[in-house]
């Protein structure tokens, strides 16, 4: 049994399917991240999980206890909103134990978690401020800390820092992750953001339009996503890719050859597939003396690495190079990868076409 379980949940509005059949387990301890585009339901199924909304079927158990339809106060849970939902009224040990309090927590227990999670948190020095007093990076602290004081069974994190600048998302996502490694809290943590999916969780269920295309790690999701929306949703730049056709054992593009490795052309020898697309990442790819030749439109510098936009007889392609790139925009070039470093899915289901 897992700290969380969601089995054959269903959401409809009227004739509108909102999720379809999402089956996650969830372990003890386990930081999952729900990522998609604005849309995808992913932000409909954590307010089930917390009790907010009840799905249209299936069950949700937290722990041994299933709670679909139960409220929120009995499911054990602490929520952080993206809105920080912090009381205006009250300064900041008053919001931390706001919920304590109301579950008729002793005042010596109330203190002793105001200062626990303010320690934690490093706002001592705020306990007596009222919220506008805060910067949103504060606020945010404050709401984790609210969250904390609960010592609850699951954490629910819905977008918390997409209101927080560039700068303070980075800080306050290095936060989380510490947080997450010094409680061992079980959390579901919602985001859009596929850095944030990347960098805090253990497992990543990426969705899309109600349905989990992918449950995994953020290593399996990078390297081996198991279908083209996946492989074009996670990674920046996005991954490259083509129409390709069957030729014999290999596949061709615009009259070109495409370069397979061993278990590319295995996995396409099993496959019934008949149109293939073929996919690459920006940073498989590298400017060599020989290869796919090209015209260097464009150059996107960001500091540590450069994104180079290509003109090439497969199209447009996306190059990403650590540093600077030994070329001028308008130069002709030629591009090079490993066969090995291939993706192919069925330009049909859009599935992965992996080896038997």
């Amino acid at each position: 049994m897992g700290a969380l379980s969601i089995r054959q949940v269903r959401k409809s509005y009227g004739p509108t399917h909102i999720l379809k059949s999402i089956d996650i387990e969830v372990e003890k301890g386990e930081f999952l991240i729900l990522v998609g585009p604005s849309g995808c339901g992913k932000s409909t199924l954590l307010s089930m999980i917390a009790g907010l909304d009840s799905p249209t079927s299936g069950q949700i158990l937290i722990g041994d206890r299933d709670v679909t339809h139960a409220p929120p106060k009995d499911r054990d849970i602490a929520m952080v909103f993206q809105s920080y939902a912090l009381y205006p009224n009250m300064n900041v040990a008053e919001n931390i134990a706001f919920g304590l309090e109301m579950r008729k927590v002793p005042k010596a227990e109330r203190q002793e978690a105001i200062q626990r999670v303010a320690k934690m948190l490093q706002i001592e020095h705020l306990l007596d401020r009222k919220p506008g007093q805060l910067s949103g990076g504060q606020r945010q602290r404050v709401a984790m800390g609210r969250a904390l004081a609960r010592n609850p069974a699951l954490f629910l994190f819905d977008e918390p820092l997409s209101n927080l600048d560039a700068k303070l998302r980075v800080e306050m996502r290095a936060e989380i992750k510490r947080l997450h490694q010094r409680t061992q809290t079980t959390t579901v943590y919602v985001t859009h953001d596929q850095v944030e999916a990347m960098t805090l969780g253990d497992r990543i269920a990426v969705m899309r339009d109600g349905i989990v295309q992918q449950l995994g790690t953020p290593d399996d999701i990078y390297a081996r996503p198991a279908t083209l929306y996946v492989a074009q949703f996670i990674g920046s730049p996005a991954m490259n890719t083509v129409q390709a056709d069957r030729h014999g054992a290999g596949l061709t593009a615009h009259g070109l050859d495409l370069p397979l490795g061993a278990a590319e052309q295995q996995a396409l020898a099993a496959s019934s597939a008949q149109g293939v697309i073929y996919g690459l990442r920006p940073e498989a790819i590298r400017f060599a003396e020989q290869g796919l030749p090209g015209t260097l439109r464009m150059l996107e510098p960001t500091g540590p690495e450069t994104y180079a936009y290509v003109d090439t007889p497969l199209g447009s392609v996306v190059v990403r190079v650590p540093g600077r790139v030994p070329h001028a925009e308008g130069d002709a070039v030629h591009l090079d990868w490993a066969p090995h470093d291939v993706h192919l899915f069925d330009a049909g289901t859009e599935r992965r076409i992996d080896a038997v």
